[in-house]
């Protein structure tokens, strides 16, 4: 009995250790079930403080990007600033501008309205200048006329006296004292003298009235042509002749001859004293569309203040020993001025002269 009993007591205590074990054992599960289930948690808590280390990065990111937003903010409010001011500046320089246009303008209308008093001013003198300019235009042609009929009316006298003159000449001339004989000698030069002013002058009113006929001209052909029809006024002298290359021009060629035998002539009658003459021809610059000619000597020359008289009527600066009338000059200053060109001339003393006269290259005016 006791023994059975003891087997009982000892079949339940083993039943109680094996209850013990398996409760121990259901602990140890639970527990390694927590212990996971801690481990996870730790995971997860570490994966969260890595996450809020990287948010914690993140935001000092933030924060850094924050602060350079209003570093940022601050340089653009400083710009900003300066920008107004620029602007304020320019808005103050664009008011005193506008003061100086103002200005300016009220000046430019004054300018305006002085312009157009001149302008209409203008429009008035040359009313009166066209008026005037006929009346004169009317007035050279009464006087050309006046000049050609007086000078065509005195070569009958004129001839009529040189004429009594050589037969006074041939019949008396042996039979007079030397006084007598100046006096008629002094007769015939006067009256020959007198012929050629006429002459002259009937040849200068002409000018003015003849109409012209322009081509184109060989200037070099021309000067040679004159040269030669003046070696008979250089036989026996020493001339040293140097003509340049020349151009052509646009001229009426027997109004050009006469100008070229006027200046030509000229040098070699005031080259006369020289022992020897150097007579050039030649062309130098001018205004575009013009071609400048020029006759140099190294004659007697003249005094530049006199320069003006040069090309005038009846104007001579030298007289004895050169004969002349004082027209030829002044025919050349006609006919050049007829083709639209100006003459003008340049001297010294005892050195010689150089007279200049421009023509156009193609076309120019015709006087009328």
């Amino acid at each position: 009995m006791n023994t059975r009993m003891s087997l009982l007591q000892r079949q339940q205590d083993r039943n109680g250790i094996d209850d013990t074990q398996r409760a121990l054992l259901n602990i140890l599960e639970d527990l390694t079930a927590e212990q996971s289930g801690f481990e996870a948690a730790q995971r997860a808590l570490l994966n969260i403080l890595e996450d809020a280390d990287a948010e914690k990065l993140n935001l000092q990111e933030a924060q850094r990007a924050v602060i350079n937003i209003l570093e940022d903010s601050e340089a653009e409010k400083v710009n900003l600033q300066g920008a107004q001011s620029a602007v304020l500046n320019i808005l103050e320089d664009f008011d005193v501008e506008k003061s100086k246009v103002q200005l300016i303008n009220q000046e430019l209308q004054k300018e305006i309205e002085e312009r157009r008093r001149a302008e209409g001013e203008v429009r008035r003198l040359n009313r009166e200048l066209e008026q005037h300019t006929a009346e004169l235009t009317a007035a050279n042609r009464e006087l050309e006329a006046f000049a050609y009929s007086v000078s065509h009316d005195l070569r009958a006298p004129v001839r009529h006296v040189n004429a009594f003159a050589d037969s006074l000449r041939k019949r008396l001339y042996e039979k007079l004292d030397e006084t007598e004989r100046h006096y008629l000698d002094t007769i015939s030069a006067s009256s020959r003298q007198m012929g050629a002013l006429i002459d002259d002058l009937l040849n200068f009113s002409r000018l003015g009235r003849a109409g012209m006929s322009k081509s184109q001209v060989a200037l070099q052909s021309l000067v040679q042509e004159v040269r030669r029809e003046l070696e008979s006024e250089t036989a026996g002298r020493a001339v040293a002749w140097q003509i340049a290359s020349l151009p052509q021009v646009y001229a009426d060629p027997a109004l050009l001859r006469q100008v070229l035998v006027n200046l030509l002539s000229n040098a070699v009658k005031y080259t006369r004293g020289r022992s020897e003459a150097r007579i050039e021809v030649g062309t130098s610059n001018g205004t575009p569309g013009e071609r400048v000619v020029f006759v140099r000597d190294n004659g007697v020359g003249f005094e530049m203040e006199y320069v003006h008289k040069l090309f005038k009527v009846f104007q001579r600066l030298h007289t004895q020993p050169f004969e002349g009338t004082g027209i030829g000059l002044a025919n050349v200053r006609r006919i050049i001025e007829r083709h639209g060109g100006r003459v003008w001339a340049e001297g010294v003393p005892g050195k010689g002269a150089i007279f200049y006269f421009s023509i156009p290259a193609q076309g120019g005016t015709v006087d009328g």
